[in-house]
């Protein structure tokens, strides 16, 4: 049941910026405005999952760029773990490597920080509502995105055939690191952030014994998960 003007109550937020000032200065401007309650703030993804545990907000304001757990994997654990709390990020990037992997991970708003208080108000009560809170820039360019072609899909191994006890999205960055992909490519073609490609390769260099990108992509060839160029 979605809430109307004549009965919505202010909508309990958590603000989540890995800086003092600006995660204050948020706060502070939103306790001005109506229809809004700032009940927590967190310095870092960590802390903002384990705040939607304690409090149940309606909302969290999500910055992205943050230490311990970034803003793409809090989103996701929120989503995954306290379904009734959604998130509308809150950050300083619109890129693609910013926005795609945020609203993969469940994020239902995107604004950049240069949004006014009543446009902040709005997307907190659109996504309340059940709609999505983006701001026009981000409608842009996720209408731009739509229009382009989705790349082909990263052949993996059956399940139980991965090497070395890789998973199969470890494997996937694998692959994609054998067909020369940098982490920021890989991230837009998997629709995840930089941050968490590197968290895949450190673990499959872990789990391999792997030193650097260049034995990877010799790795990968010997296992048959990257193919040789025909021609």
């Amino acid at each position: 049941m979605t809430r109307t003007e004549g009965e919505r109550k202010p909508a309990r937020v958590v603000v989540a910026d890995d800086q003092t000032v600006v995660r204050e200065g948020i706060a502070m401007l939103l306790g001005l405005l109506p229809g809004v309650e700032v009940v927590g703030a967190a310095g870092d993804g960590e802390e903002a999952v384990r705040l939607v545990g304690e409090l149940a907000p309606d909302v969290v304001l999500m910055d992205l760029r943050m230490p311990r757990c970034d803003g793409v994997e809090a989103t996701r654990r929120i989503r995954e773990q306290y379904p009734g709390t959604q998130v509308v990020v809150l950050t300083t990037y619109a890129d693609d490597d910013s926005l795609f992997p945020a609203l993969k991970a469940g994020a239902r708003g995107y604004l950049t920080k240069d949004a006014g208080g009543d446009e902040i108000v709005r997307a907190v009560h659109s996504v309340l509502s059940g709609d999505a809170g983006l701001s026009p820039s981000v409608q842009r360019r996720l209408l731009e995105r739509l229009s382009q072609p989705e790349p082909e899909p990263v052949p993996v191994p059956a399940a139980g055939e991965a090497p070395d006890g890789l998973t199969a999205r470890e494997t996937e960055v694998l692959v994609l690191i054998g067909e020369g992909l940098t982490n920021q490519e890989i991230a837009r073609r998997l629709h995840v952030s930089t941050a968490t490609v590197k968290t895949h390769i450190n673990n499959l260099f872990a789990k391999t014994g792997l030193k650097d990108r260049a034995q990877a992509v010799r790795y990968a060839y010997s296992k048959g998960l990257v193919r040789p160029p025909t021609g």
